[in-house]
């Protein structure tokens, strides 16, 4: 179905232009931030203090970051594992079992090999209570206790991002009821460029939530739209974690923090890349508007309140597709 174009999308366009206009100019290639963690919560006040600082300059310059010391190396490795054991013990006929029954799915199963797309993936949702498929038996054990981990590094991001915008440490945990929050899981399998249908292994989009984790097996493919109009290619460290801000955060603070647009390349993919993207939402029932704090005469709402069950659902999709509404939410500049 069409859809207007909008503020936000004359914004991507506009963006998308800046991208183009650089695509043979390697000068703008930008470093993504790292975050380290275990020092956002140092008992050393000013090393905590710069970690802030620097977290809050990522959130607001970038809108996504490498993550280091939050889940171990070890986990993350098991949990890529099972994720790897699940659509290499599997097959097809196995897999097609997760095919979409009805709009209450926790877990779904989908294909897709065209010009616009090309992967298999499973969505799980993973809080708050985990679904997983029982085979193979490597799969659901390790990939539970990574998400345990990433619930954990959820609730500490939420404290120091709270602490940063000037609110207690509880603000956004409360604000988004992230005890019952609704997480779900994407099991990704992107195909070598060879046996690609086309260059797109996933279309332009942002994520809704509070905010998107990424793991990966090899480099290759995502990459990101920045403030400055650049795509920066996403090659993530074996010990680290790709945090992205989600659509709700830019709701909540009334666009202070944004959520970036992002896509999948297949190009350069000479083997095989399996990826598990996790995006960590508000609970269901959530209602989702700008905080009173981030408006005034200059800064005016700009997104619509709603609860984040019936931002899932705005566009005709299930809960478990977690697809952006932000568009839509984006309320129109008055003349």
């Amino acid at each position: 179905m069409a859809q207007s174009v909008g503020i936000l999308g004359q914004e991507c366009f506009d963006l998308k232009k800046k991208a183009i206009a650089h695509l043979h100019d390697y000068s703008f290639m930008e470093e993504i931030p790292t975050i380290d963690y275990s020092l956002l919560f140092s008992k050393d006040h000013n090393e905590r203090s710069k970690s802030l600082e620097h977290l809050g300059k990522a959130c607001q310059e970038f809108g996504f970051f490498y993550l280091i010391n939050g889940v171990e190396e070890r986990v993350v490795e098991g949990a890529l594992k099972g994720i790897s054991d699940f659509f290499e013990l599997t097959n097809q006929e196995e897999r097609s079992e997760y095919l979409k029954k009805n709009s209450v799915d926790r877990i779904r199963w989908y294909l897709r090999s065209d010009a616009g797309e090309n992967r298999e993936n499973l969505k799980i949702v993973t809080h708050p209570e985990y679904h997983c498929p029982g085979k193979p038996d490597s799969c659901k054990d390790a990939i539970g206790e990574y998400l345990k981990g990433m619930h954990e590094v959820e609730l500490g991001l939420a404290k120091a991002i709270s602490t940063i915008l000037g609110y207690e440490e509880t603000y956004i945990e409360k604000e988004f009821k992230l005890e019952a929050g609704f997480d779900v899981a994407t099991f990704n399998l992107y195909p070598p460029s060879l046996q690609s249908k086309g260059s797109i292994g996933l279309a332009e989009h942002t994520d809704p939530g509070f905010f998107v984790s990424l793991i990966q097996n090899v480099n290759g493919g995502l990459q990101m739209l920045s403030h400055k109009g650049n795509w920066i290619t996403v090659n993530i460290p074996r010990n680290r974690i790709f945090i992205g801000i989600g659509d709700h955060l830019e709701i909540l603070t009334n666009g202070k923090y944004k959520s970036h647009i992002h896509q999948v390349i297949l190009d350069n993919n000479k083997v095989k890349r399996i990826s598990m993207a996790t995006l960590h939402g508000p609970s269901l029932d959530t209602f989702v508007a700008p905080t009173p704090g981030f408006i005034d005469d200059s800064h005016p709402p700009t997104y619509r309140g709603m609860t984040y069950k019936e931002s899932l659902e705005l566009n005709g999709f299930d809960e478990i597709d977690v697809q952006s509404s932000l568009i839509q939410l984006r309320m129109p500049l008055s003349l």
